[in-house]
């Protein structure tokens, strides 16, 4: 791209323009060389981001009805005059390395809406159930206008704890379910939940997810009390998505505890550790790239490779020997 027409694509951006915003998207997710210049490029135009977005990280169980939750949540942040961007990490084809669900499908309400952005995107080989460029979608959608920005992420795991290095709040959805879930959701997930939210909380199923709550709200106390927190924080609530139950506490709740997180210093201190922590990232990321890129270390990393596997090295010495490698290159 030339300088410019990454100015132009810049300004359409921030004007707010979706399909503007869904192409600078595109290039920050490109492995392109000359898409990741453009890349920085369009990064260092959209500045460092704006402190009035709220960044929201989103994750739970299997069929617990995270894209319901979301188009009900995003519609009512809509009504009230906010805009909202979903960046939806979807698994990835281990064929294509594309997205398998398609969260706009899922999503249709919250997608026609002028002030909604939907963007789903692979987690492709990246840990955590987030893509890649998250961080990057992330700052193109605040530079766009956007005011609240949900990271759905691919299902629980202990490393999501990425999700919360690069969101403000977030929030664990769980399904109606006796006690023994408990011992299905990782510790790790628990102990970065600001909210623990249990969904579906309507008909039947209702003093179901009651109970459920109670168990959580109770796990949570014995778990952690943070001081950096307003009292009451981290809390279990329950929903109804598909009701629209409970929803608009659930933003009273986020907003609440944001607003008390900028007023101690929190907030400010959480973004300027997010921003180191890409940065480290990104060197990890360019280092590895070069690393496997280079002529020299690919031929002797096959070689490697075919010593571990009949038995002659052990996978330790290999990557000692590798890492050897790519020292002698540089």
């Amino acid at each position: 791209m030339t300088e410019a027409e990454i100015d132009d694509l810049a300004a359409r951006v921030a004007a707010g323009e979706r399909r503007a915003l869904a192409r600078a998207i595109t290039i920050v997710e490109s492995t392109r060389d000359d898409h990741r210049a453009a890349a920085r490029a369009l990064l260092a135009k959209a500045g460092a981001g704006t402190a009035k977005a709220i960044r929201i990280g989103l994750s739970g169980t299997p069929g617990v009805g995270k894209s319901t939750f979301i188009e009900r949540f995003g519609l009512m942040l809509i009504e009230m005059g906010l805009k909202v961007a979903v960046l939806a990490v979807d698994p990835s084809s281990a064929r294509s390395g594309g997205s398998i669900l398609g969260d706009k499908t899922r999503m249709e309400r919250l997608a026609r809406e002028a002030n909604a952005f939907i963007r789903p995107s692979p987690s492709q080989t990246e840990l955590g159930g987030v893509a890649r460029r998250t961080r990057e979608a992330i700052r193109l959608a605040e530079a766009a206008g956007y005011d609240v920005i949900m990271v759905e992420t691919v299902g629980v795991g202990q490393s999501e704890v990425m999700v919360a290095q690069m969101t403000d709040i977030f929030v664990l959805l769980l399904a109606p379910a006796g006690g023994d879930e408990l011992q299905g959701v990782k510790r790790g997930i628990m102990e970065i939940a600001d909210l623990v939210v249990v969904n579906k909380a309507d008909g039947a199923l209702k003093p179901v997810a009651e109970g459920t709550r109670t168990d959580y709200a109770a796990a949570l106390r014995l778990m952690r009390k943070r001081k950096r927190d307003p009292e009451g924080y981290p809390m279990a609530l329950t929903a109804s998505a598909l009701e629209g139950i409970g929803v608009e506490e659930i933003w009273q709740k986020i907003a609440h505890l944001d607003a008390w997180r900028r007023e101690s210093g929190w907030f400010a201190r959480h973004r300027a550790e997010q921003a180191v922590d890409w940065m480290r990232r990104a060197v990890e990321q360019g280092v590895l790239a070069r690393f496997h890129a280079d002529p020299t270390v690919t031929a002797g990393m096959r070689a490697l490779e075919a010593q571990v596997a009949d038995g002659r090295l052990s996978p330790e010495e290999a990557a000692e020997q590798a890492l050897a490698l790519g020292r002698e290159d540089g």
